[in-house]
């Protein structure tokens, strides 16, 4: 009987030791890097040539992820269409865009520079994307109550295991054709948890996601205001033209011209009613 005591921890060890090897401690890191994907083979930071940049609203706007490297290679397909819709919604309403395409990621290439980015642009039929590449690092470590894991009830109950996620988000804005990177913003989040050893894999995996959502929240403010200081730039900027479309006509500034206009007739119209 005695023997079969300490067959049984014994085997109840192996247990719990093969659980502990599947919690990663340390750090763990997933990329996707735009310096990677449209510089593959830069030795120095690239040159830009100078040139004009011709804008032509309303424009049709593609939005990505660009391929990612490493670890989980960031959040799946799914959760990366959720979050561009997030984004698409922010920005669908504003009058110099004409359409946002949501482009998959399996349509951008490793490295694929901008050629690739050509390429999908032509596909999808758009003249401006936005990249999102993200940098998301998660620390694990274990807390003093991770020695119960030593028991079996320990191992799915006790929150021994502890993981800090933070994720950087940042969206590059290219006009496709000059190459010109037009403006960009970030976006950060930081999450912190803690889970049994049986439960971590879900629980981190779980905030990973969250990571990214909060990090979208963060960057969708930010790149707002980003866009808002490119308009007024391009309107003493030499080096970027708006030429709109036929048929298009700009709201802004004239917007506001023509309604003052119409008001200063109505009040002429007004005085000469009652001097009649």
């Amino acid at each position: 009987m005695k023997r079969l005591y300490l067959m049984l921890i014994s085997m109840a060890v192996f247990v719990l030791v093969g659980c502990a090897s599947m919690v990663t401690h340390g750090e763990v890191k997933q990329t996707g890097s735009i310096v990677d994907y449209l510089y593959p083979d830069a030795k120095t930071a690239p040159q830009m040539q100078p040139s004009v940049t011709y804008l032509r609203p309303p424009v049709r706007v593609g939005v990505a992820f660009v391929p990612g490297a490493g670890w989980g290679s960031g959040p799946s397909e799914a959760d990366k269409s959720r979050l561009l819709e997030r984004v698409k919604a922010a920005f669908g309403n504003q009058q110099f865009i004409s359409t946002i395409e949501i482009i998959p990621t399996q349509y951008l290439r490793a490295k694929g520079g901008f050629e690739n980015l050509d390429q999908v642009a032509r596909m999808f039929n758009v003249e401006v994307v936005a990249l999102l590449s993200y940098d998301q690092v998660q620390f694990n470590d274990s807390n003093e109550l991770s020695v119960l894991y030593w028991t079996i009830i320990g191992a799915y109950v006790v929150h021994g295991d502890k993981y800090d996620i933070q994720t950087l988000l940042d969206a590059s804005v290219f006009d496709v054709k000059s190459r010109k990177l037009l403006f960009r913003a970030p976006g950060t989040s930081q999450i912190k948890g803690s889970a049994s050893m049986s439960g971590f894999s879900e629980s981190s995996r779980i905030g990973r996601l969250e990571g990214f959502n909060q990090a979208v929240d963060n960057l969708i403010p930010q790149l707002q205001n980003e866009l808002d200081k490119f308009r007024e730039r391009i309107k003493t900027d030499s080096s970027i033209r708006v030429e709109n479309k036929p048929g298009y006509r700009s709201g802004g500034d004239w917007g506001w011209l023509s309604l003052l206009i119409a008001m200063a007739l109505a009040v002429l119209f007004q005085i000469k009613s009652h001097r009649a």
